[in-house]
């Protein structure tokens, strides 16, 4: 009978180890979309990278980037059209839906992409540079930063083979076209109605694909749309300059109101969390830099819940501090590494109920009634051992006291403590009550 079971369970074995042994189904078909709606910023620039990745990985055919900017900073641009023209798979620029843009930023990129696609009744130009406040460049400078745009925008068509002569326009002139203008003028590829309609066309066109040609295949392909993870949510609002500004504003506001009034605490605390977001914003410190200094900034404020305690106050303050931290710290353009979401929530958690737990005993030990001291006394019952007429001893605590009470009480009856003048305590009678 052992042997019977023994013989069975190595069936079982041998056919589980044959299951994994098969080579699994390729992955059905499919290319990857992800929407770009709004200005272009590092958060853009994490989330295009990341998407690349991720459709190289999941073998997409292709990645479709549905694009409407009014356009964006300058740095994550380049970086953006590098990881395009870089890019190991397909990327198709779709300019839509209908009454979207292309403009300034925008324009880069969808020169850059691999197919270039607009949708009816949209328009692509206007990539004139301009400082962050929207206003022209003037002097040296300017004409420095427009040449070298100008000569950026050049290379991107020429390397795609489309119109570098309307490219250094649209820089230099601010030109804007619609999308029959930008098909008739070699500027897109196509002009397609919705997503199905763009991969119908794009079926069977050739590209070159990190230097070798490759023929796109897009029949029957399923959609798969990708949304930016909590991470680059964040960054793309506080990217916004409005609220980069505010932000600063924020931070160097909250620190002069604890430099001035020291001991408030909040306003400390909220300004150093926002002071380090709007340079993050700014782009005056890096994604990894700034998660760092925010994991070091939320220890400092720990520690100090635990030798100061501020009501939770710092400790909330330090746990915010560090998820943050934990979100942008292993954030590189090289890195292939991160923690997880879950990691992070299930640390930041367990350390938050920690910090509240302690918090709130120190607050329920702020509001306790003291023991000890003549505070311990007040609410005490005692006897009466010597009559008060008003002064006379009680027995309270174990021990004989001096008393004093605002009228006549006979020895023996129950009295309160309600109060203490030098070594003499105050008492009054209790209604009904007597030895």
């Amino acid at each position: 009978m052992r042997t019977l079971r023994i013989a069975l369970f190595m069936i079982f074995v041998a056919a589980g180890f044959s299951v994994l042994a098969q080579p699994k189904d390729a992955a059905a078909p499919h290319v990857d979309l992800i929407v770009i709606d709004g200005s272009i910023n590092p958060a853009v620039d994490d989330f295009i990278r990341e998407s690349i990745a991720r459709a190289k990985s999941n073998g997409a055919r292709a990645l479709i980037i549905q694009l409407d900017t009014p356009g964006g900073l300058l740095s994550s641009t380049r970086t953006i059209v590098k990881e395009i023209l870089g890019a190991p798979v397909p990327v198709m620029v779709y300019v839509a839906p209908s009454g979207a843009g292309a403009g300034s930023a925008g324009v880069f990129i969808t020169l850059s992409a691999h197919i270039a696609a607009m949708a009816p009744g949209t328009n692509i130009g206007a990539a004139h540079p301009v400082a962050g406040g929207g206003q022209e460049v003037k002097g040296v400078m300017g004409e420095k930063i427009e040449n070298f745009v100008a000569s950026f925008s050049e290379t991107i068509a020429r390397q795609r083979g489309r119109n570098a002569e309307w490219a250094i326009q649209a820089v230099r002139k601010s030109v804007s076209i619609t999308e029959k203008e930008a098909l008739k003028q070699n500027v897109i590829d196509i002009v397609a109605k919705d997503i199905n309609d763009l991969l119908k066309q794009s079926e069977g066109r050739k590209v070159d694909l990190d230097g070798r040609p490759h023929t796109l295949s897009l029949k029957d392909v399923k959609v798969i749309r990708h949304e930016m993870n909590l991470k680059q949510r964040v960054i793309n609002v506080i990217a916004d300059p409005n609220i980069a500004y505010l932000l600063l504003m924020a931070g160097i506001l909250g620190l002069y109101m604890e430099f001035s009034h020291p001991g408030v605490i909040f306003p400390g605390v909220a300004g150093a969390i926002c002071l380090i977001l709007a340079l993050i914003s700014l782009q005056l410190l890096a994604f990894n830099h700034a998660g760092l200094v925010l994991i070091l900034l939320g220890i400092a404020l720990l520690i100090g819940e635990a030798f100061m305690p501020s009501f939770g106050v710092l400790g909330i303050g330090g746990v915010i501090s560090l998820a943050l931290g934990s979100f942008l710290l292993f954030d590189t353009q090289d890195s292939t590494i991160g923690v997880e979401p879950a990691i992070i929530f299930t640390a930041v958690a367990t350390m938050a109920s920690f910090v509240l737990a302690i918090s709130y005993l120190v607050y329920r030990s702020q509001k306790s009634k003291p023991t000890l001291g003549f505070e311990g006394m007040l609410g005490e019952i005692g006897d009466v051992r010597a009559k008060l007429n008003p002064t006379g001893k009680v027995f309270v605590h174990g021990e004989y006291w001096n008393a004093e009470a605002d009228g006549e009480i006979d020895v023996g009856e129950k009295v309160e403590i309600v109060g203490y003048q030098g070594l003499n305590l105050k008492v009054r009678r209790l209604s009904g009550r007597s030895s």
